[in-house]
């Protein structure tokens, strides 16, 4: 192996794709170990990784690698790797190398660009903490979300649920969210919303033919029930697209936090998989922020912040719910990162 390649980077594939194998993904495993293999083929590919300047995992760097392979088969070039991914063969190897010698340009620019995800069963889990609030204070909410991205969970309350036997949502929705789901079932209560607006440095428009192919390379290859979910989610914001704003998340915060609230309702700031990609002074700042809007909250004015986030260790993803007056935090749940199970702990 190339010594450009440095180890950090190697290990991140590798720590990815045991991920990836223990969260029922082995196509993308085997995509990622390929890619450690075969990785000197790629020498501006190579570079990138070896003097990435932040953490390789907080900042999802075998993802982008696998979206960027998937982003290519989707485009049917060059042809080995797409055939691969069609699971016409099963030569990772070839595949993988033949795409880093014709496409390590691209691959390398893909990779700078961060995930976007935006995986829309995350929204089970924000939505059981919803209804949790809405149990207490009674009060519909009014949610403010950073780092949004095309915004497909601020239409979280348009979106059909069965949390563990209890049915949420709107029944009607083509939008079915449905994780296993271990514990208890929370209380049934109201999705009622007000209002949901959000903000993302470069928020993505969902009717643009780009951006939907930058999701859809982003859902992993061999879980068809994403692509269906996010394919039915793209579909219901041409009737009602999500309310993102281009602009710093803290700036915009401070703003939003600063504007009167509506009587009668629960301001709600939430956010899915993204503190990992603040700076430790922006997340700090963050908090700041959110417990000096908290000590303002009072019972007919009351506050809550709800995060979906890894663990410092990256051990497990916890959903967690600070309510204010009272500065009360709770851990609800801890789930899969895409939500696909949630093991109740409220």
């Amino acid at each position: 192996m190339n010594m450009m390649v440095a180890a950090g980077g190697r290990m991140e594939l590798r720590r990815q794709s045991r991920v990836a194998r223990t969260l029922g993904s082995p196509f993308v495993a085997e995509i990622l170990e390929a890619a450690d293999r075969q990785l000197e083929l790629a020498p501006r590919t190579a570079t990138l990784i070896t003097g990435w300047p932040d953490d390789p995992a907080a900042s999802a760097l075998g993802l982008r690698l696998n979206s960027a392979m998937h982003a290519l088969a989707r485009r049917g070039s060059p042809p080995a790797l797409a055939a691969l991914f069609r699971r016409q063969h099963d030569d990772f190897d070839a595949a993988v190398a033949a795409a880093f010698r014709a496409e390590d340009r691209f691959i390398a620019e893909w990779m700078r660009s961060p995930t976007q995800t935006n995986e829309v069963a995350r929204a089970a889990a924000i939505s059981a903490a919803l209804m949790v609030l809405r149990g207490e204070t009674g009060m519909p909410a009014e949610l403010l979300e950073i780092g949004s991205s095309c915004g497909l969970n601020l239409n979280l309350a348009r979106y059909a649920y069965d949390l563990g036997g209890v049915r949420a949502g709107d029944p009607s929705s083509r939008v079915r969210i449905e994780p296993i789901w271990h514990g208890r079932a929370p209380e049934a209560a109201p999705l009622d919303i007000l209002s949901a607006r959000g903000v993302d440095l470069n928020p993505l428009d969902p009717q643009d033919a780009a951006t939907r192919e930058r999701l859809f390379a982003y859902v992993w290859a061999d879980q068809h029930a994403r692509a269906r979910r996010l394919e039915t989610a793209l579909e219901l914001t041409r009737c009602f697209p999500p309310r993102v704003e281009r602009a710093d998340a803290l700036t915009w915060l401070e703003a939003r936090l600063a504007e009167p609230q509506v009587p009668g309702s629960c301001r709600v700031v939430f956010h899915s998989m993204v503190l990992q990609y603040l700076k430790s002074e922006a997340r700090y700042a963050f908090a700041d922020m959110l417990h000096s809007a908290g000590a303002r909250a009072t019972r007919s004015h009351p506050f809550a912040w709800i995060g979906f986030e890894w663990t410092a260790s990256r051990s497990e993803v916890q959903l967690t719910l600070t309510s204010w007056p009272g500065a009360t935090t709770r851990l609800l749940a801890v789930a899969h990162p895409y939500g696909d199970w949630i093991e109740w702990r409220a």
